[in-house]
């Protein structure tokens, strides 16, 4: 037996990850919060503030954020990424990370930081799997619903957890399963 690299996407994207995971403690921090943070406010003529918009899925709070994220995200990833191919998911991920990045720059006074958006988009998204022409999947529902108490539940709470981008990589999620359900 030989070992393959068999989902481009989420295997490079979790290395990468664990990579800036890795240097940002090496540096104290200073590389994730430098490189892979959406700010509060956008510098529009600094392309820093541009890489940002995309770079901040990958930046991690501490190592128990990432491997809260990844978890799922290893999880959900092969069934996800066999089914739409390698290069519609990085797509996907890639547009979630520019819209969370650009509403959270003009609804919120607050930084964001982590792979939530893009893990709520998995999740929403992998209950299309098994979707059928004039049918809503029983799980399609009770996903959304306990998705939305969960997360109504934590905005009423200051945690440092941004429920705006969980909530907004649902929607995504919803969106790309409905657009490229077959």
């Amino acid at each position: 037996m030989k070992m393959r690299y068999n989902l481009p996407v989420f295997l490079t994207y979790t290395l990468l990850s664990a990579m800036v995971m890795l240097v940002s403690d090496v540096t104290g921090g200073a590389v994730g919060q430098g490189y892979f943070a959406v700010y509060p406010t956008m510098d529009f003529i600094s392309p820093l503030s541009y890489w940002r918009l995309i770079s901040h899925i990958a930046g991690h709070r501490d190592w128990m954020h990432l491997l809260g994220n990844f978890s799922f995200i290893l999880l959900i990833g092969p069934i996800l990424e066999e089914k739409y191919g390698s290069w519609k998911l990085l797509q996907m991920i890639l547009i979630t990370a520019i819209i969370t990045a650009i509403l959270n720059i003009l609804l919120f006074s607050t930084g964001l930081m982590g792979a939530s958006g893009i893990v709520f988009m998995f999740i929403i998204l992998s209950s299309f799997t098994n979707f059928r022409s004039g049918d809503v999947p029983l799980t399609f529902i009770l996903i959304i619903l306990l998705f939305l108490t969960k997360e109504v539940q934590g905005a009423l709470k200051s945690d440092n957890i941004s429920q705006f981008a969980h909530i907004l990589g649902g929607i995504i999620g919803s969106a790309f399963g409905f657009r490229y359900h077959k």
